[in-house]
């Protein structure tokens, strides 16, 4: 079965300890630190016009200028984050006040983003595209990528298509933000194990293979989920101690720091910096998951 289809509809709940409102916080310092984007409540001195000024016979071109200049803006302060999945970070990082897209290529997934980006009245743009083929109607200042998604790219050709893809897409002088699992961690961490979880609308065993001579990590999980789970309680079955069962699995490639840098580089980004993302320290070589910084190269500012 296809990654993401029946898990999406317990992915929330199987991830509820997952601090995604210590990472859009962190992460918005990153921003405000490497990158050009601003939320919302910095638009504001940047967006407003002058006082009222008489009229004159530039006026409509004074005006489409000033249009310009706004679109340009938005487009410098837009934060595009890829495999958004049910869009949980990518709300945390719009209720900061960030111009938010959300990408993803399961159509279960973004299903679920949306009905919870409408309960939460936000205003998120979510779009279903697979990362290396993005497709954007403009520029954006940022582009971010967490919970190692990026780790799902198992092909050298595959990261090297989407971060150029990225380096397209970015606003001239934008930032490229992601974090990855490391290969010590699917390897030395990881590793061979089985994992079982048992909640009371949904249980899963998590069956975990890695190959040492293809740093593949493959998981094979099976889901047991009680009928009507993840809809609203109106609709849910009249069966509602029936479980449900269906298996996926899930492919990711353990990486290097070294690989990434060698990965971006050859998009045409320029790298930055890298972070120990549990620690926020330089990563170590027991670094299990990291944060990397990269800038648009190749654009002209003018």
């Amino acid at each position: 079965m296809e990654a993401y289809t029946d898990f999406a509809k317990v992915y929330d709940e199987f991830m509820d300890e997952t601090p995604y409102h210590d990472w859009a916080a962190y992460i918005s310092r990153l921003i405000s630190g490497y990158g050009i984007s601003a939320p919302y409540a910095n638009k504001g001195a940047a967006t407003t016009k002058g006082e009222e000024e008489p009229e004159t016979e530039y006026e409509d071109a004074e005006d489409s200028v000033e249009d310009t200049e706004e679109l340009l803006l938005q487009e410098k302060n837009l934060v595009v984050e890829l495999g958004c999945g049910t869009g949980s970070f990518t709300e945390e990082m719009a209720k900061l006040g960030f111009d938010m897209i959300g990408i993803d290529n399961s159509g279960d997934m973004l299903g679920i983003a949306r009905n919870k980006m409408e309960k939460a009245g936000l205003d998120i743009m979510y779009l279903e595209q697979d990362m290396c083929e993005l497709d954007l109607f403009c520029t954006a200042g940022t582009i971010v990528s967490v919970c190692d998604s990026i780790n799902y790219l198992i092909e050298d050709e595959q990261i090297r298509k989407a971060f150029t893809k990225v380096n397209n897409y970015l606003y001239p002088g934008g930032l490229f933000l992601f974090d990855f699992n490391t290969l010590h961690k699917y390897r030395d961490v990881i590793g061979n194990v089985t994992i079982a979880e048992n909640r009371e609308d949904c249980s899963f065993i998590w069956e975990n293979f890695f190959d040492v001579d293809t740093n593949i990590n493959e998981y094979d999980l099976t889901l047991f989920v009680k009928k009507g789970a993840g809809t609203d309680k109106a609709s849910a079955d009249a069966s509602e101690e029936l479980f449900e069962r269906s298996i996926e699995t899930h492919l990711q490639r353990g990486y290097t720091l070294d690989e990434m840098k060698a990965f971006v580089e050859q998009a045409g980004m320029t790298f930055i910096t890298a972070i120990d993302a549990d620690t926020h320290e330089e990563p170590t070589e027991d670094s299990e998951r990291i944060y990397v910084l990269a800038r648009e190269h190749g654009k002209d500012m003018n």
